[in-house]
């Protein structure tokens, strides 16, 4: 596939739009346009106001493509830092340097009838979760933009999954859309998994798949924060696990509240068990069964397997707000995030 080597996408910024409420221009006023720049060497930036809200990054050494930085409205990252920064930030020991602010993968990947050469412990496929030999690479080979309409703007990327030879094992078509509400932004990211080489299944593990590592600040053991989900559970014994519509990460971020919340689609064919933890991570699983220990996957042992030719798609939310999830209106967030298209 040829690349184009710069795009320019126009986002469309809704500043009149809040959460939950129903908000009217007058017919002289025309919504503004910020622009953000694509360009396939390294990264496509989201622009609210004059501020860069989101940078979707691939490439150079990324094993995969991630997000960062992800910043709140009040323009304070929400995610960490390590080790896109070569200088760690804070007091705390850094772990996981896996889990770059925010990214889809997954730590099991079995393409059927192809010789594995480095399997690593415990993985009956291929790693994407962790990096380092033997793991697999999820390499963005391609991007489009679009723009569909006064308030969203978007880009379309198109990623081959790698085994760590450089074999392709499946494709991916990923889209991306950005839209700023004021004291929230929401990125909506559509996922289409295409088992165009062999039949793929999803093996059993815990680690995945649309995750974010919060910014130190905001942990649950070490900082001040808070994980909730839908269902009102608070906390990552009562939150890890379970399959819930939403999660969300909130707390203190340079001496304000703020959160993120991951969102997962009711038109999903597969529901989403939460691997959240206290040190930071949240992330949506909609492959783990019994093996993962998720105690919503209890006894459950039917694996998620794609023939070859077939999609599996999958829509999630980003959603970053100011205050916590009650005053970051996280569950009307969601409910905006369902009517889209």
């Amino acid at each position: 596939m040829r690349t184009r080597s710069r795009l320019l996408l126009a986002a469309a910024l809704p500043a009149l739009c809040v959460i939950g409420m129903s908000t009217v221009a007058a017919e002289d006023e025309k919504p503004s346009l910020v622009p953000a720049k694509a360009t396939m060497s390294n990264h496509i930036l989201f622009g609210a106001v004059e501020e860069t809200a989101a940078v979707y990054r691939f490439g150079g050494n990324l094993a995969k493509p991630i997000l960062w930085p992800l910043k709140a409205p009040n323009n304070k990252e929400v995610t960490r830092d390590w080790p896109m920064r070569l200088t760690a930030s804070g007091i705390l020991k850094e772990d996981h340097p896996h889990q770059k602010s925010a990214w889809f993968t997954y730590g099991d990947v079995i393409p059927e009838g192809v010789e594995i050469k480095h399997k690593r412990k415990g993985i009956e496929g291929i790693d994407f979760w962790a990096e380092g030999p033997g793991c697999g690479r999820i390499v963005c080979v391609g991007t489009s933009d679009f723009h569909l309409g006064d308030n969203q703007a978007g880009v379309l990327t198109h990623n081959e999954w790698r085994t760590s030879e450089g074999a392709k094992i499946m494709d991916e078509t990923r889209k991306l859309r950005f839209f700023n509400y004021g004291k929230a932004r929401l990125i909506v990211v559509d996922i289409d998994l295409w088992a165009s080489v062999v039949p793929i299944t999803f093996g059993d593990t815990k680690e995945g798949a649309f995750g974010v590592r919060v910014a130190h600040s905001m942990r649950e053991d070490r900082g001040k924060g808070h994980i909730t989900n839908a269902e009102g559970s608070v906390g990552e014994k009562q939150c890890w696990g379970r399959i819930s519509a939403w999660c969300d990460y909130s707390g203190p971020v340079e001496g304000e509240t703020a959160g993120i919340a991951l969102l997962a689609s009711s038109d999903n064919p597969l529901p989403s068990c939460w691997h959240s933890r206290g040190y930071g991570l949240m992330a949506a699983n909609p492959f783990g069964r019994a093996k993962s220990g998720f105690p919503a996957m209890k006894g459950k042992m039917d694996r998620v397997r794609l023939a070859k030719g077939e999609h599996l798609k999958l829509r999630y939310g980003i959603f970053v707000h100011l205050g916590d999830v009650k005053q970051g209106k996280v569950a009307e967030g969601y409910e905006l995030f369902k009517k889209m298209k």
